[in-house]
C-alpha cells in the first residue's frame, strides 16, 4: 500500500515539475512546492476519505474518486493560493493526472493479478 501511495504523490511531484519546465517557471524546490501543494494536499484529502488500505489498486470506484477529487481540488486550492487555471490547463491537468494516478493503479492491479496467479 505504501508504495502504491508514495508513488502517487511522487508522479503529482513529477506532473508540477514538468508543468515548471514547459513553462521556464525554474526548478527551485520552493516554486515546486508551491506548485505541487494544492494538487498534493486534494490528493491526500481524497486518498483519506478511500480507505487506502483497501483500494490502493482499485481503479473504479477509489481511483476514479482519487483522480476527480485530486483534479477538481487541486485546482481550486491552487487559485485560492493565487495562481490561475485556465480551462488548457484544467484539460491538461485532468488528462495528465487520469494517465498517471490511475495508469499507477491499472499497473499495480495487473502486478498484483500476476502474483496471485503465480502463486495458485
Amino acid at each position: 500500500m505504501w508504495i502504491g501511495l508514495t508513488l502517487d504523490a511522487v508522479l503529482i511531484v513529477l506532473f508540477a515539475a514538468q508543468g515548471r519546465t514547459t513553462h521556464e517557471s525554474g526548478m527551485d524546490l520552493g516554486g515546486l512546492l508551491f506548485t505541487a501543494l494544492p494538487f498534493l494536499l486534494a490528493w491526500a484529502i481524497a486518498t483519506a476519505v478511500t480507505r487506502p488500505h483497501r483500494t490502493w489498486a482499485q481503479i473504479w470506484p477509489a481511483g476514479v474518486v482519487v483522480w476527480l477529487v485530486t483534479v477538481a481540488g487541486g485546482l481550486a486550492l491552487r487559485v485560492a493560493f493565487g495562481g490561475t487555471a485556465a480551462l488548457a490547463f484544467q484539460w491538461v491537468t485532468a488528462g495528465a493526472l487520469a494517465v498517471l494516478l490511475l495508469g499507477r493503479r491499472a499497473v499495480t492491479a495487473l502486478i498484483l493479478r500476476s502474483r496471485r496467479r503465480r502463486r495458485s
